[in-house]
């Protein structure tokens, strides 16, 4: 009798709590709590989600009951540069333009592969840590990263970063684009690995090379993400350039469509988040790492009156400074509150949204963030057992206000565990300690 005889799933997980979603095809979103709850896992899917009295008569190859504890969907997180966890603490207390030109900029020029491996390599490790599944990413030599990612055992929709002068990776646009569509053609398939056109800004870029990253796009059918309106300066300077703002730019070029991501959008005027609630064109909020830089506050409660649900970044490391989604939930929340003066805003429930299904848009890569019969099987399991959590009314508020990331017990992508009670599954934790180390030398040596 063969193994499809014995077995009708691989896994079965059980947990006090577990937090479903609709199917994206239902065209519902938000989330619903299952007590009691169950869910059969089979070649990298969920194939049914319950209770655990209706699971008991499954045949798994393997049972997990985790007790208490709290299994939610995978958080994504929609913008990062996984690899800057090299320079993580060692360029703070900064505005943005002079964090860049003065210290972010000149260290890169120093860029290895290898360097970016190892960075992408730790940042995945912090990643998986702290319950985050998938992320969108921007940086150069991406196939560096790519090859961390795969190790890792993540979801990634990664992006060379275009820019209009030479970097380490390319000596110019052209180049960059070239290692766009040779990376297009290596993971076309790929179940974990995704590719999208990446330019870096309106004023690190220009028009020609913005239309030729959008004819990129469309040749490879490809989305597009950027960063867009970061700071007022930016704002100023490209209404002085163009006569408008860098949002009203991008859709007079063209730019603004559904599968188009906008990253920070800190600083768009009125007329500005029409245009993108018109288009369809996604956003990313990043609020620790627009704190930190004061670039300001994204007006994210005019955005959902709107209707535009924005996903979830952490930015790099290096701005930020931690690659936490709980952390990033947590200040989105309160500070929408606080800027606005009104409680009521950006409540736990919808700010859980924005890390899952919201950046699951931004991503382009519809399923992620959601529980839910044959989607992708990537979760995260919290242990309730934390004296945070106690006592447990409202497993939104937990999440959102009193969980610090470092409560999940467990992390899943792709129906693989990544990490379980305190053991990293895909990396040598404790050799990856070593090699940072050296890559701490390295930064104090040549940078």
């Amino acid at each position: 009798m063969g193994d499809a005889a014995k077995y009708d799933c691989d896994l079965l997980i059980s947990a006090d709590y577990l937090i479903a979603s609709a199917s994206p095809a239902a065209g519902i979103s938000g989330h619903r709590i299952i007590e009691d709850a169950a869910l059969a896992v089979s070649g990298g899917r969920v194939i049914a989600v319950g209770t655990r009295t209706g699971s008991a008569d499954r045949k798994a190859k393997r049972r997990l009951d985790l007790g208490r504890s709290l299994i939610l969907p995978g958080l994504v997180n929609a913008h990062t540069h996984i690899a800057m966890t090299f320079l993580r603490g060692s360029a703070d207390d900064l505005p943005l333009k002079e964090w860049l030109t003065r210290c972010i900029f000149p260290r890169e020029r120093r860029l290895t592969p290898e360097i970016v491996e190892l960075g992408a390599l730790i940042g995945c490790a912090e990643l998986i840590r702290t319950g985050c599944t998938a992320f969108a990413d921007m940086y150069l030599f991406e196939d560096a990263v790519a090859a961390a990612v795969d190790r890792a055992g993540l979801r990634c929709l990664m992006g060379e970063a275009v820019f209009g002068f030479p970097t380490p990776a390319s000596a110019s646009a052209e180049q960059a684009f070239d290692k766009v569509r040779g990376q297009a053609e290596r993971f076309r398939g790929h179940s974990r690995l995704r590719v999208a056109v990446m330019p870096h800004t309106v004023y690190t870029t220009g028009e020609k090379i913005l239309r030729s990253c959008l004819d990129l796009a469309d040749e490879l059918g490809l989305p597009l993400h950027l960063h867009v309106a970061e700071t007022a300066g930016e704002a100023e300077d490209c209404r002085k350039a163009h006569g408008k703002g860098p949002v009203a730019y991008c859709r007079d070029l063209g730019l603004l469509r559904p599968t188009t991501t906008l990253i920070h959008c800190v600083v768009p005027d009125e007329d500005e988040l029409d245009m993108i609630a018109a288009s369809g064109a996604q956003v990313v909020h990043n609020p620790r790492s627009n704190m930190k830089l004061a670039s300001g506050v994204a007006p994210v409660p005019a955005m959902l009156r709107r209707g535009i649900l924005p996903g979830l970044g952490t930015d790099g490391a290096a701005s930020n400074n931690a690659l936490n989604m709980f952390a990033e939930m947590s200040a989105c929340a309160l500070l929408h509150k606080g800027y606005s003066r009104d409680p009521t805003v950006c409540p736990a429930a919808a700010v859980l949204d924005m890390a899952t299904t919201g950046s699951a848009a931004a991503l382009s890569w519809p399923g992620l963030g959601r529980i839910f019969p044959g989607g992708p099987a990537d979760l995260v399991a919290l242990d309730l057992h934390s004296p945070n959590f106690l006592p447990l009314y409202n497993p939104f508020s937990h999440i959102v206000y009193a969980a610090s990331g470092f409560e999940v017990r467990l992390s899943m992508a792709e129906g693989r565990i990544l990490y379980e009670d305190g053991v990293f599954k895909t990396l040598d934790f404790p050799e990856l300690c070593r090699e940072a180390e050296k890559l701490k030398q390295w930064v104090s040596e040549k940078c």
